[in-house]
């Protein structure tokens, strides 16, 4: 693989390729023949045949006509019913992103005006969907992509050296194996240490929202990690528990990449990025700063579910549907030739959603499961889906008829626009009159980041935001709330309402300065939809804590909750059922399953149930507890 470039090149005429480079795993050839880019007599297409790898033709940025007079051209050929809402160069990778509020029309039939693109304006171009709600956030994240765009080329092409230069430490023996650094045996600072004799990659790496100290990080202080030998980050999602970490490593001098799902970016920036701020109006330090989130977005490589891609010179790795949470993604690493097939699953959900299909079950080869057990202990069973919204709806409908307020701190991705949904449907159904739902603290922006993304929503969703008349985000019943003023015109002003605030967990954010105002009022109630850990002022309030004290500074304040608690499980995560269902279904069958990510006897529980009844080989590690796979 060493020489792989050279071998590619015996394929294609000298004279026609200006230069060659990586991108990732990717191979990336530039021409300055014009006639050779818009027509290469099939020769690409036998390189792919050849090499088994991705290869692409591009103009090189020398023969693409200057951007502004490229768009141009572009809005001139685009029929304006395609709703044409942006055009946004690349110019060291000669592309160029048209987003669309009709993609197929900006397409073309047979991709004939994709066709006229690269022929009259000498760009590759790629069409967007326009989002249905903006997201500055997505901006931002495209503006430090292009800004950063000669880096971004420089960097993808030493990754791909990485990958195909052959292995950097010798190879005497083939061995796997796995170190908990943190999520073992708890939920929280997801954090997974995979080593082969070559290999040196993290599987998530989050903090504990609910921990102190040390405890609330990953122990990256263990002897057998080296972040100057660290290959690689594979991002399972965007919750602050599996990504929360990821900025301080940059922080440290990581400069390697970051794999996940475009989703998965864009939600963890945000999420970050609201971490450090939260932080600062706090007057504490936080650990990492806007700066290091910008290297995470930089070194991050997207790939679309079901994309392979090597990422080390003997790991290749597939992102598969976890079902939790936009773009959450189940890891499957191919290790070695053959040696051994891995699957992490992140967090999972083995059943529909309001938002998701369930997690995928059918992999090439797989012998070993990494697997959450947050819901895994024998008490652990789910309502059905219609029983979770029925009851939703009856407290929602209670709670409106005798005039008070319903507070739901949800968690911004994934439960909060799950509950989006499940409101609207009651609304368009009838079974709820239509309430003002107003939306506080990063819940709008992760919304936005859902309709720039249909395509990882389920099919049903997928189409309704394909027809802003359908689009339930749309739905005029929710609000957006921007400013402390507003917050207190709806406590203080407006009637019966729903308030969804961030976060979930009541650990700071609006949730908490909204339960701090209706606390005292027993005509409200608070519904909790998201798991609570040990240690945060949601699992206290829902235990039964009805003094509350706020300290400022050397102010304090004491709340006294008299409002209704209730729970409804509105859950991303698999129960018990789905979990040992998710084991039994994978094909083909694992012959050993980790169980982790859940307090320890869920996790043990359930080990113990996937070895009697599957006769698995089964495991529940201790945090710094290494696991030889193979």
């Amino acid at each position: 693989m060493a020489e792989i470039i050279k071998e590619i090149l015996k394929f294609v005429p000298s004279d026609k390729i200006s230069d060659a480079a990586f991108e990732g795993a990717n191979i990336v050839l530039y021409t300055k023949d014009k006639k050779f880019f818009l027509e290469d007599q099939g020769l690409i297409r036998s390189v792919v045949h050849e090499f088994k790898k991705r290869v692409e033709l591009r103009p090189d940025p020398s023969i693409c006509i200057a951007e502004e007079k490229a768009e141009k051209e572009i809005r001139k050929i685009m029929p304006e019913e395609a709703g044409i809402t942006a055009v946004l160069f690349d110019k060291q990778r000669s592309t160029v992103i048209i987003e669309a509020e009709k993609p197929g029309l900006a397409i073309g039939k047979q991709g004939s005006l994709l066709r006229d693109i690269r022929e009259k304006a000498l760009w590759v171009p790629h069409i967007r969907r326009t989002p249905a709600l903006k997201s500055q956030l997505i901006d931002n994240v495209r503006a430090v992509l292009y800004e950063h765009s000669d880096y971004r080329r420089k960097f993808l092409d030493k990754v791909g050296h990485r990958i195909y230069d052959g292995w950097l430490r010798e190879k005497k023996n083939e061995w796997i194996r796995v170190t908990h650094l943190g999520a073992a045996r708890q939920v929280g600072r997801s954090c997974i240490f995979l080593q082969t004799p070559e290999s040196r990659i993290l599987m998530d790496c989050g903090i504990n929202v609910a921990g102190d100290g040390a405890e609330a990080y990953p122990i990256l202080d263990a002897p057998e990690f080296n972040i100057q030998q660290l290959d690689a980050i594979i991002l399972s999602h965007a919750h602050l528990d599996h990504s929360g970490f990821i900025p301080y490593l940059y922080k440290m001098g990581f400069r390697g990449p970051t794999y996940c799902t475009e989703p998965t970016r864009d939600v963890a920036a945000l999420l970050m990025l609201d971490m450090v701020k939260i932080a600062k109006s706090e007057n504490k330090e936080p650990i990492f700063d806007t700066d290091d989130v910008k290297e995470f977005v930089k070194h991050c490589i997207t790939l679309n579910w079901e994309e392979v891609s090597d990422i080390t010179p003997d790991v290749r790795l597939t992102l598969y549907n976890a079902g939790h949470i936009i773009g959450s993604s189940m890891a499957h690493l191919h290790i070695g030739n053959g040696l051994h097939n891995l699957l992490y699953t992140g967090d999972l959900k083995y059943g529909k959603t309001p938002l998701l299909d369930p997690a995928n079950t059918h992999f090439p080869r797989l012998e070993t499961v990494i697997i959450e057990g947050t819901y895994g202990g024998k008490m652990d069973i789910g309502l059905p889906a219609h029983e979770s919204d029925d009851l939703l709806c009856n407290y929602i409908r209670e709670t409106i008829k005798r005039g008070g307020k319903v507070l739901m701190p949800v968690l911004g991705s994934g439960k909060a626009q799950d509950v989006m949904v499940m409101i609207e449907g009651m609304v368009k159904r009838g079974e709820l009159d239509p309430v003002p739902v107003y939306i506080d603290g990063m819940v709008w922006d992760i919304t936005a980041i859902h309709t720039a993304y249909p395509e990882f929503l389920n099919l049903h969703l997928r189409k309704n935001i394909f027809h802003k008349d359908e689009n339930p985000f749309l739905n005029p019943i929710f609000r957006r709330i921007g400013s402390a003023k507003e917050r207190k015109q709806i406590i203080e002003e407006s009637g019966p309402a729903v308030i969804m605030a961030t976060s979930g967990m009541l650990v700071g954010g609006p949730s908490v300065e909204y339960l701090k105002q209706l606390a005292d009022n027993p005509k409200n109630l608070l519904i909790f939809t998201c798991y609570l850990p040990e240690g945060t002022l949601g699992r206290r309030v829902f235990s039964g804590d009805r003094e509350l004290v706020f300290k400022d500074g050397s102010k304090q304040e004491v709340v006294t909750v008299k409002m209704e608690v209730v729970k409804v499980a509105v859950s991303d995560h698999s129960d018990r059922k789905q979990l040992m269902n998710f084991v039994f279904k994978c094909s083909p069958r694992p012959k050993k399953v980790i169980v982790q990510h859940g307090e320890s006897t869920k996790v043990l529980d359930l080990a113990s149930a996937i070895h009697k009844l599957g006769r698995i080989e089964t495991v529940a590690p201790r945090n710094l507890e290494t696991i030889r796979v193979k």
